[in-house]
């Protein structure tokens, strides 16, 4: 089949990866939509030093069942969690199964990715797509789970102020996710056409002018007061800005995965009192709830479409300056 893969020499285009055969408790996913997003570059940088097929979110179609008694049937549109688990694990849900140290990671850890016509994946992880939500939407529900994830973990009030900074791919769909609870908004970001389309829907913005730093950080201590910040730069830089967004005893949630480390001032994490929430993966459900009942728009998002032939050319893409989110067509 055709495939994208990680190699040693960067990424290669393949037309003869092995089609993937799936093993009891599993399907056969033929894949229509994929979405490139900023931890496959990552990748390719040498995070996690992953090697075979890229890509993790997806919409697709099921092809074949290797179970006897699942909802899951052939001809089904559905869209997977990402991380599983082998036989025999106690993990019982999404996020067991996101922390099982035995686990492996679609396209990013020990199981081939999305780039390519066919996957494989636990029935477990599968999770049926409703007829109100559209491919183009589809191929979102993954990043917008993570979003949603954020609404799990912390508690946010009504009267908190909250910062979203960064707005690329994940940052936007985190404010989405955001803005459909009662609070006090506001997205910091450098891209313009994101912070657009985040203003016509209702969400307040302010774009960061600097290009060699995130920001000017004179001028966001002006700013400091937040209750919560949650950092999506996916830039090493944003922890300290982030930091300085907030007020004492605030909490920063940690979305951004990167190669490299972080500058880190620890004295003033102490001395502020700052929780630090690490955010991950997060649940389906909820995201094709938001999509489906219409009160998430992802559409504008989508940036650029390329057949799955060319998806150098779709990778080379996505790594351009203010460029959202970009599909593969299989």
């Amino acid at each position: 089949m055709q495939a994208l893969l990680l190699t040693d020499t960067g990424p290669q285009f393949t037309t003869n990866h092995p089609k993937p055969q799936p093993a009891p408790g599993e399907a056969l996913i033929r894949i229509t939509r994929a979405g490139i997003c900023n931890t496959d570059q990552e990748l390719v940088k040498g995070y996690k030093g992953y090697r075979g097929v890229l890509g993790h979110e997806f919409v697709g179609v099921v092809e074949e069942v290797r179970a006897n008694d699942s909802p899951i049937q052939p001809g089904m549109r559905v869209v997977g969690e990402i991380n599983t688990t082998p036989p025999g694990s106690p993990a019982r849900n999404w996020f067991e199964r996101s922390q099982d140290p035995s686990r492996s990671t679609l396209g990013i850890y020990r199981l081939d990715g999305v780039f390519a016509e066919y996957a494989r994946l636990p029935l477990a992880n599968l999770h049926i797509v409703p007829n109100s939500v559209s491919d183009d939407e589809a191929v979102f529900t993954e990043p917008l789970a993570a979003a949603c994830n954020i609404l799990e973990q912390v508690h946010i009030k009504p009267t908190d102020r909250v910062a979203v900074l960064g707005n690329g791919k994940l940052g936007m769909l985190c404010a989405m996710a955001l803005n459909t609870i009662p609070c006090d908004l506001t997205v910091f970001g450098r891209h313009p056409a994101g912070l657009k389309i985040l203003g016509e829907q209702n969400i307040k913005t302010t774009r960061l002018m600097a290009d060699s730093e995130l920001a000017d950080l004179s001028r966001l201590n002006l700013l400091r007061g937040f209750d919560v910040v949650v950092e999506v730069t996916g830039s090493a830089s944003g922890f300290e800005t982030a930091r300085q967004l907030l007020r004492p005893r605030g909490t920063m949630v940690l979305k951004s995965t990167y190669f490299g480390m972080p500058q880190v001032d620890m004295t003033m994490i102490v001395v502020d009192e700052i929780t630090i929430v690490g955010s991950r993966c997060g649940p389906f459900a909820p995201a094709l709830r938001l999509m489906a009942q219409k009160r998430v728009n992802v559409l504008p998002m989508i940036h650029a479409r390329y057949p799955l032939k060319d998806a150098l050319l779709a990778m080379k893409k996505s790594h351009e300056k203010g460029v959202l989110k970009v599909l593969l067509e299989m």
